[in-house]
């Protein structure tokens, strides 16, 4: 009885030690709202768009026809169109005294009239001083004599992986809504998306239409990034958001108000993920870098000397772990910087001095999905030498040399993905431009090997392993 009574006692005095706290693990974000609230602003925009005439459903009947306004078709000249005006909107927040606002580009793009409304119920109109659509950053200016209510800027490099975060915005026109969490992940690419240049911060802060456009803050009621967007398979919140970063987007904010215009660095390559297999058939070691499928010509990438099938390892001095990271890192370079790029090349390291061009509207530095890798025991193509095709289908091909598949037989090639259709141009890091150099390739490799493959397809170069079983 004695040891039950001294355990319970034992008991009594360590459970206490042992409870969590809610202030020790949930923060109070109370004071934090307070100070920033009223500095998170609603933006709301109007467009005019044209719409295309609603014609009455009795062809050849005169205007006024009386059945014209029972069918809610009212009579209109065929080729008339007509405008009207469309309301919609988003969140922004103020970072200055003098009335400069952030928000989204996608927030107010198009915008006849910007309205800015203050959680003091005060509004004002206001001017867009710059807009980028590949950053999706907009900036806004409000002039008043009033005192405004500004935002101090964080240092978003410093954010961490677990850190809690808090957004203020006006989901579904529910005005200065606050939701906190946690970030999830940092420097995000999202090329599907069309925003392969922001390294976006990855949370699971809710985010809803209407909060594009407003602050997410650390614990300090620093602004770390910009609301943007969310992942989501019906349009609602999933608990996966992306935030464009503060820092990047401030590089942004000095160019739109010193240019009102963006300039961005640009390589002039595709490029794609470097796969397991794709590592090994490299004798890269780990699978990492950004692996050129194709270099355009007259780009920074031809004149600097890099190849189809280098492996950029770093890129200004900034390592690159997957494909996805070469674009975020080109792109925030001034343009005519000369830069060092490690890559490699035929099994060993090389340092090479590339000079940045500028990207223009119809560039882009392509990031292609990496071919699925499957295995099985016979290549099996039947292939044409890219010459002896017509120079339409060599000019349609967008190739000079290589090997033209007819057709895929049952085998590793097939299983691969090599398609009818395919151009190979390099096999095993030497070039293809004949059957001759086809078969001369495929003769010297073991049985054993998996076979590293450019393909060009659709005009895109690309890799994909082979893995030969016989």
């Amino acid at each position: 009885m004695r040891k039950v009574l001294f355990f319970l006692f034992i008991c009594i005095l360590i459970i206490p030690s042992l409870s969590f706290s809610d202030d020790k693990f949930l923060p109070n974000i109370a004071e934090l709202v307070e100070n920033t609230s009223a500095a998170v602003v609603n933006v709301s925009v109007t467009k005019t768009v044209k719409t295309q005439p609603r014609h009455s459903p009795f062809p050849g009947s005169p205007r006024g026809f009386p059945f014209d306004d029972f069918f809610n078709f009212p009579f209109e000249e065929p080729k008339q169109q007509r405008e009207r005006k469309i309301s919609s909107g988003g969140s922004g927040f103020i970072i200055s005294k003098d009335g400069y606002i952030l928000t989204n580009h996608h927030v107010v793009a198009e915008a006849t009239e910007i309205v800015i409304s203050l959680n003091d119920r005060r509004e004002f109109k206001a001017n867009l001083i710059g807009s980028d659509e590949k950053s999706d950053v907009a900036l806004l200016k409000i002039n008043t004599n009033e005192a405004l209510p500004y935002l101090s800027l964080g240092n978003s490099d410093e954010i961490r992986v677990g850190d809690w975060v808090v957004a203020i915005g006006s989901p579904y026109r529910l005005n200065f809504s606050v939701t906190a969490g946690i970030v999830s992940a940092k420097s995000r690419s999202i090329p599907d998306q069309g925003t392969s240049y922001i390294p976006f911060i990855q949370s699971d802060v809710a985010i809803n239409p209407g909060n594009s456009g407003g602050p997410l803050f650390n614990l300090k009621g620093e602004v770390i990034g910009i609301n943007a967007m969310i992942y989501s398979s019906g349009g609602g919140y999933m608990g996966i958001s992306f935030t464009i970063p503060i820092n990047y987007a401030s590089e942004i904010i000095e160019q739109l108000k010193s240019d009102g215009v963006v300039s961005r660095g640009w390589l002039g390559v595709s490029v794609q993920e470097v796969t397991k297999d794709l590592a090994d058939s490299f004798k890269l070691g780990n699978p990492r870098g950004a692996l050129i499928g194709n270099v355009l010509k007259d780009s920074p990438a031809e004149r600097a000397g890099l190849k189809n099938g280098d492996v950029i390892l770093s890129f200004n001095k900034q390592k690159i772990i997957y494909s996805g990271d070469l674009p975020l890192i080109v792109g925030r370079i001034k343009p005519d910087t000369t830069v060092d790029a490690v890559i490699f090349r035929s099994g060993i390291e090389k340092k090479m001095r590339v000079k940045v061009g500028v990207l223009e509207e119809n560039k882009t530095e392509n990031i292609i999905p990496a071919a699925e890798d499957k295995s099985d025991d016979l290549l099996g193509l039947k292939l044409v030498p890219v010459m002896d095709l017509s120079s339409e289908k060599v000019e349609q091909l967008k190739v000079e040399s290589g090997v033209f598949v007819e057709e895929v037989k049952d085998g590793p090639a097939k299983d691969a993905g090599i398609q009818v259709g395919d151009v190979i141009t390099t096999m095993a890091f030497k070039e293809v431009s004949n059957l001759e150099d086809y078969n001369s390739i495929l003769s010297e490799l073991s049985t054993e090997d998996n076979l590293a493959v450019r393909i060009v397809r659709n005009g895109n170069g690309s890799f994909i392993t082979i893995k030969l079983k016989k």
